[in-house]
């Protein structure tokens, strides 16, 4: 071995430990993948010429080879602890209450006691085992004492430190392993794809990925960690929790920034309600919040019951996933015609809500995941939204015969026979007198991202279209005041207010009314660059399929598409009605000074709550000054305009090195 050889190898082993830090933890990668392979494959020819130059700790000992055969079981230094739970207000300020009566109780003066509330990771717990600063050991919790040894596994995960700076003679680190959604949503597609059993749930994932045998596998997976605390110690203390949390930041470990530090129980109530309302957002799932007591003095004298510290308990949301059972599967009939199917459950509670019903989104999805009547389900239901079906519980199927679901040979809806053309999916071709597909195009139609007409909904359009006063969108600017006021819960003043909004949705933009005609694969963001492409619809009706493709994000398949509805006779029939009615199918003289705007050629993605502006507010105003808004961040994004509660499109701007600007600066490019 040569002192050149050891000198080098350390250096290597340093500057990769730097770019890992950077790039997994930081999120900010310092060099290219092609540099960064190059210094580790010349560290792995080092150590190969030299073995007795690897370390444990070493980066190319992240991936093992071989698979183990069996867990080693490892008793915990210092128990990994259960969470007393909290489901309200209430029963939080109650916790609180019980700890300033037990400090009482013992004679302890404390004064204004701070508090950290941290997310509850919905993963699988850790605890990492340093000595001297080099990871020995990771184990699963197990049962608080005893847990396994999954080392292999977790040396994988490259956010995890091998190694920590400063470091004391002996620390266990505790954290949360997770599986990112995204990540989560890509494996369970490939594992359907390959006819594979899908997981529940990114937790199972997680853990189903951290106790298998054969290190290899979690190395293709994308496993993260979130710390949160310091189990057993030796050589160092802390004062405070919160203290803990930033010397583990400060040494590599990724610690969430978005724990915080609060000086009262309803600074503490107000902080998980605003994890509840955040959750949706994330890139990792969350069951809750854990809420501890700051001052580390007082967990010593508050001390644990049974299993649960009496410093520490975890605000519970209610669940976002449930598992029943799959009783049918029910289609409908979207605008234009595609076949949609349902699935009708076995009622259960889900975020607080009795559901029976949930959407399966398409044909296509439907094969993809393999779900069958009789199957028990995975279901979810985020926000206001409608559930969906996550996976069915293959594995639980116990050999039970259960067919595939396949589409209805007639529309359920007009009983017209259905078609599939090649790449399509199953489709109803009844389109102007398929009562279905005439409903949910008119519904589309006077949507709020259309023509936005206030006081037309769902129901009115059905009791409209039903009650024969309307045979198509274009019969909307038919109505009269008469055949409002002789129906059952309009007076003058109502029937007038709904005229009043009709008329006033002629003045929507072009963009707005291409959007409404609802042809297939043009959403709004796709009907905007179609408005301003063309300028008119006379233009756009004009154009074959290479001219519509050279539109920003228009591909050949669409633009086919595009021309074969436009040429379609129905939508011909209504283009012409909706023209006589007087509605803008052409830019106006503002659409058109705009194109020569301060933000032409700037494309914006806009996320969170804006100060003063609504989401709609913002967007006409990039539109008026020439620019442009997507709806999801790339490198093509010039600026995103972040408010409160941004969610996953502010990091994924910050990863990719997108400028995020507020609404002032906003303003300011303007003018």
């Amino acid at each position: 071995m040569s002192t050149g050889a050891e000198a080098r190898a350390a250096e290597l082993r340093e500057r990769i430990f730097e770019l890992d830090h950077a790039y997994y933890v930081n999120d900010d990668p310092l060099v290219g993948d092609d540099v960064y392979d190059e210094l580790l494959n010349e560290l792995r020819g080092i150590e190969e010429d030299n073995p007795e130059l690897r370390t444990p700790d070493s980066p190319t000992q992240r991936v093992g080879g071989k698979p183990i055969e069996g867990f080693e079981q490892y008793e915990h230094l210092e128990p990994m602890l259960s969470l007393g739970n909290a489901r309200s207000a209430e029963e939080l300020e109650a916790w609180e209450g019980r700890i300033r009566n037990l400090l009482k109780r013992f004679d302890i003066e404390a004064g204004e006691i701070t508090y950290v509330t941290e997310p509850k990771i919905d993963g699988l717990a850790i605890s990492l085992t340093y000595e001297n600063g080099v990871f020995v050991r990771g184990t699963t919790r197990g049962d608080g004492r005893i847990g396994e040894d999954v080392s292999h596994n977790l040396r994988t995960i490259r956010s995890i430190p091998l190694r920590i700076p400063d470091a004391p003679e002996l620390i266990e680190v505790r954290g949360e392993i997770y599986f990112p959604r995204s990540g989560f949503e890509q494996l369970n597609a490939e594992r359907a794809e390959a006819g594979l059993a899908t997981f529940a749930n990114p937790r199972n994932a997680a853990a189903g990925t951290i106790r298998q045998h054969d290190p290899a596998l979690a190395a293709e997976r994308p496993l993260q960690i979130w710390t949160y605390g310091i189990g057993f110690r030796r050589g160092v203390d802390h004062a405070a929790h919160s203290d803990e949390l930033d010397w583990l930041r400060e040494r590599g470990f990724r610690v969430n920034d978005k724990i915080a530090v609060h000086s009262s129980d309803a600074e503490v109530v107000k902080r998980c309600q605003w994890w509840e309302q955040e959750r949706e957002g994330l890139d990792y799932e969350i069951d809750g919040a854990v809420v501890k007591v700051d001052d580390r003095g007082l967990w010593r004298e508050l001390g644990v019951v049974g299993r649960e510290p009496r410093y520490a308990i975890a605000w519970k949301f209610p669940p976002m996933t449930a598992t029943t059972m799959l009783n049918a599967i029910v289609w409908n009939v979207g605008r234009t015609g595609h076949l949609v199917p349902f699935a009708m459950l076995e009622p259960t509670h889900v975020s607080g809500v009795t559901v029976s019903t949930a959407t399966l989104h398409n044909e296509e999805d439907l094969a993809r995941k393999d779900v069958r009547v009789g199957d028990e389900v995975v279901i979810t239901r985020a926000g206001d939204v409608i559930p969906q079906v996550v996976s069915p519980l293959i594995q639980r199927r116990k050999g039970k015969r259960l067919r595939k679901a396949k589409p209805p040979k007639e529309c359920p809806i007009c009983g017209t026979p259905t078609i599939k053309p090649e790449g399509v999916w199953t489709i109803c071709p009844n389109r102007k007198g398929c009562p279905g597909q005439v409903f949910q195009h008119v519904k589309h139609f006077v949507h709020r991202g259309a023509m936005d007409i206030d006081g037309l909904g769902e129901k009115q359009v059905k009791r409209f279209l039903d009650d024969g006063l309307i045979a198509d969108a274009a019969g909307i600017y038919e109505l009269t005041a008469e055949q409002l006021t002789g129906l059952e819960g309009f007076g003058e003043v109502s029937a007038r207010n709904l005229l009043d909004a009709i008329e006033q949705s002629k003045k929507m933009p072009f963009a707005r009314v291409l959007f409404a005609l609802g042809l297939d694969g043009v959403g709004s963001v796709t009907a905007e660059a179609l408005a301003r492409h063309f300028g008119s619809i006379d233009d756009l009706l004009a154009a074959g399929e290479e001219r519509i493709e050279e539109v920003d994000g228009v591909g050949p398949i669409l633009a086919e598409s595009i021309v074969e509805q436009l040429s379609d006779e129905a939508t011909l029939e209504l283009i012409a009605d909706l023209r006589r009615q007087g509605l803008r199918f052409e830019l106006d003289e503002s659409e058109r000074r705009a194109e020569e705007g301060p933000l032409k050629d700037r494309t914006f993605v806009l996320t969170g709550t804006l100060p003063d502006l609504s989401r709609e507010q913002a967007t006409d105003l990039i539109k008026a000054a020439g620019g442009k808004v997507t709806g999801s961040v790339s490198k093509k994004t010039d600026y995103v305009v972040a408010g409160d509660s941004p969610g996953s499109k502010l990091a994924k701007a910050e990863k990719l090195g997108v400028e995020i600007i507020d609404e002032v600066a906003l303003r300011g490019l303007v003018g």
